[in-house]
């Protein structure tokens, strides 16, 4: 290969890592094509939530985290990456195009974002007040200015509104057996390569701790610790200016990878919550809390864990690059 077009290892371990990035209950809804010197990026129908995401706004919400993980993975190995989003005016499934130069110089900033890709997890533990706060806010609303997506604290006196609303929310899916089954087919109890085993969740007793979460199924108890934190996280809000247009939507999912690997580099914890904005009674409520005119899309708790904490967080699976990752010969159409 020339020096302006990235070895085929080099772009392999970069999907590898995009693979990383959250998606409802670890669906991983991407399948990526490499065609000669570009890169496909396809959001995969069969992965929707039919009850959790009809509209399939968190296809593309995962698609678009999965996209900036690729875009970071990239640059820390040298390569800058130039992206088209949904390429194919008659294709909304083909979600972007991504053809590469060559980097002048990789920071060290790029490198450790990179490094974060592994580290991160989804933490539904609850946290301690972040350190350093008012610089790490500064930072994150750096972050996803180039998405162009709202981005909100909820203010400490609308905390026990929003905590209510969720719990109105999960009470209202308790109800709908739907999402029950749909749930408990995604939280398996046996190992999988795709969702989240219940290995990875915790407690009833822990996750009682935290006020703001989607309810998981518990195949476990306590294990008689006296810790009783409650959860003081912050609570961040990314919203799209035009409700749920694909694009913006993508951009929002961007911007999502952006704030969970910023993050995981200063040290902080986080977890990504899509329960509420599931449900448009429970989205106006949000609004409401954030004066915001535009469509909240994910809520991010962030806050810092505790040296005490007894339940480890356990990764969740990927499924094989190759489940996810084809080569196509450049005359060959998508199938």
């Amino acid at each position: 290969m020339t020096e302006q077009i990235p070895d085929f290892a080099v772009v392999m371990d970069a999907v590898g890592l995009a693979c990383r990035a959250p998606s409802l209950h670890n669906s991983q809804p991407w399948r990526w094509v490499a065609e000669s010197s570009t890169l496909h990026l396809y959001a995969d129908l069969t992965r929707v939530m039919i009850t959790a995401d009809p509209e399939g706004r968190q296809l593309y919400l995962s698609c678009g985290a999965a996209l900036d993980h690729f875009v970071v993975a990239m640059t820390a190995a040298g390569w800058h990456t130039s992206v088209k989003r949904f390429p194919d005016a008659l294709d909304p499934y083909h979600v972007a195009t991504m053809e590469f130069r060559r980097a002048t110089e990789v920071s060290e900033h790029s490198r450790a974002r990179a490094a974060a890709i592994d580290r991160r997890r989804t933490d539904r533990r609850p946290f301690d007040r972040p350190d350093g706060w008012p610089e790490a806010e500064t930072l994150l609303r750096e972050a996803v200015i180039p998405y162009h997506v709202m981005f909100d604290i909820v203010l400490e006196s609308a905390r026990p509104s929003l905590a209510q609303a969720s719990k109105l929310t999960e009470a209202i899916r308790a109800d709908d057996p739907s999402y029950t089954a749909e749930l408990n087919w995604w939280t398996p109890s046996v190992a999988s390569d795709e969702g989240v085993p219940r290995t990875a969740l915790i407690s009833a007793a822990v996750s009682d701790r935290v006020d703001v979460k989607r309810r998981f199924p518990t195949t476990h108890d306590s294990r008689g610790s006296d810790d009783l934190r409650v959860d003081r996280s912050k609570i961040v809000v990314l919203s799209t200016h035009r409700e749920d247009a694909r694009l913006d939507v993508l951009h929002c999912g961007e911007a999502l990878s952006a704030v969970l690997l910023d993050c995981t580099v200063a040290g902080l914890a986080t977890c990504t919550l899509t329960h509420m904005t599931e449900l448009a009674p429970s989205r106006e409520i949000i609004r409401g809390l954030t004066g915001q005119r535009g469509t909240p899309q994910v809520l991010i708790r962030i806050g810092q864990t505790s040296v005490a904490d007894e339940e480890i967080v356990v990764p969740t699976p990927r499924k094989p690059l190759a489940d996810v990752f084809k080569v196509r010969p450049s005359a060959t159409r998508s199938d």
